[in-house]
């Protein structure tokens, strides 16, 4: 049995060695009794077999493989890392539009509510509602664009300071008016209002007094104008306080000219304005009804170039006080500080010009006292200050800290009466007025 499973064990063999020395074959006996079969197969010759050196050329090109593979993923780690920052600034980038988109929306959103604001201001029943529509219909205007200014101007206003608050710092309510004469503005007191619109076009608007009024006129009579619109040219008389808080108008003027923002002034029976969309400053007389002077103011800023930090086209600025008709604007040689020209009222030629170091962008508002112009840090804080003051009689300017109060949030005109000795501002559709106390100079 064990015989024949030899033989074929070694014919198998021999096929696996075919072609290669033949195999020797051989039986011998033990000693013990037992036979033991074996075999060979010669191998291949000695020089077949590889050298120490040639097995070190391959231990080393297996190293300098496994070193380019190395470098190949460190490379390739590199690249993995290029790639995430570059999905980091993708991703950062992505998120930004995402806010940007956001933040346009919520504008969208703020025009859309304003809109709707109109909207239901012009159908409510009202004893106004009749008069709120001739407004409407006299004045053919755009509310997108004064919106867009309005938030625009939310988004660059210099934030007010919240520094000292009251009225006087010892604690005694001070005169409501100051002694005769000019002197120093240092103290405010609390708003009054006395009117409110009741459109949507009341926004932004001016109301004035005439300090000099001429006949048929008196210190009594009221103007209004309001601002919002893109052919401004409607101006509402008043015979007396009365009447304005009831919303009577005496008469209504057609303007030859539209108005430019809310920097309008009366004086000496005059409407004194900025022609829209120009530098072109306007003389109107109420008794004629026509305009005697036009003048361009030379190299002032207007359409908003340099305007009060809460927008509205407010480059031009006219303001009265005890020494006469000026008017505050910039120019590319001042470089956005304010100028102040003292203007002939009959003529508009100037009479004197002085360049100031504030910013007009950096301020809400300004008007003149006693030859000394002032400036309001903040239009929307309710807890603003008067933060500057540039006296045209010393050329010098100062530091100031007096509380006022923007009880509304939006204050878009502040102008000073000399007669009365009281400040006016239009605050959010209502017309305020402010006591005053002037120190001597």
């Amino acid at each position: 049995m064990l015989a024949p499973f030899l033989l074929t064990l070694a014919s198998s063999l021999l096929l696996q060695v075919r072609g290669q020395p033949s195999p020797s074959f051989s039986r011998s006996l033990r000693r013990d009794g037992r036979c033991i079969y074996s075999f060979s197969v010669a191998g291949p010759p000695e020089d077949a077999c590889s050298e120490p050196g040639e097995a070190l050329e391959a231990v080393r090109e297996l190293r300098s493989d496994r070193e380019s593979q190395r470098r190949e993923l460190t490379e390739l780690g590199d690249r993995l890392r290029l790639l995430e920052g570059w999905v980091a600034r993708s991703l950062g980038q992505h998120q930004e539009q995402e806010q940007d988109r956001g933040n346009s929306l919520h504008l969208l959103r703020r025009l859309q509510e304003l809109e709707q604001e109109n909207k239901q201001l012009r159908a409510a029943q009202c004893p106004h509602a009749a008069r709120g529509s001739q407004q409407g219909r006299a004045s053919n205007w755009s509310f997108e664009n004064r919106g867009f200014q309005e938030l625009k101007s939310e988004i660059t206003e210099v934030p007010a300071s919240r520094l000292r608050q009251g009225s006087d710092p010892s604690g005694r309510d001070p005169a409501p008016h100051s002694p005769a004469g000019c002197g120093m503005l240092e103290w405010v007191g609390d708003p009054v209002t006395f009117q409110k619109a009741d459109t949507i076009l009341g926004k932004y608007g001016v109301w004035m007094k005439d300090p000099e009024p001429v006949p048929l006129h008196t210190r009594d009579t009221i103007w209004r104008m309001n601002a919002v619109g893109t052919e401004v040219r409607l101006l509402y008389e008043y015979r007396d306080l009365d009447q304005f808080m009831k919303g009577h108008p005496s008469k209504v003027y057609m303007l030859p000219e539209p108005v430019e923002s809310t920097g309008s002034v009366i004086y000496r029976g005059c409407l004194y304005y900025q022609q829209r969309k120009s530098r072109t400053l306007l003389r109107y007389e109420m008794k004629t009804e026509t305009v005697l002077v036009q003048r361009d103011l030379p190299n002032a800023g207007f359409q908003g170039m340099y305007p009060y930090s809460w927008g509205g086209y407010t480059d031009i600025d006219f303001a009265v006080d005890e020494m006469g008709l000026w008017v505050t604007y910039s120019t590319n040689q001042a470089q956005g500080a304010i100028v102040i020209s003292k203007l002939n009222p009959k003529t508009l030629q100037t009479e004197q010009t002085w360049t100031t170091t504030i910013r007009r962008r950096s301020v809400a508002n300004s008007f003149m006292i006693c030859g000394i112009l002032y400036t309001l840090n903040s239009y929307s804080n309710r807890q603003a200050i008067i933060n500057f003051a540039y006296n045209t009689n010393t050329n010098s300017s100062k530091v100031m800290n007096i509380p006022f109060e923007n009880r509304y949030r939006y204050n878009c005109m502040t102008d000073y009466n000399p007669a009365e000795k009281k400040i006016l501002a239009w605050d959010n559709f209502n017309m305020v007025m402010y006591d005053i106390r002037l120190s001597k100079l």
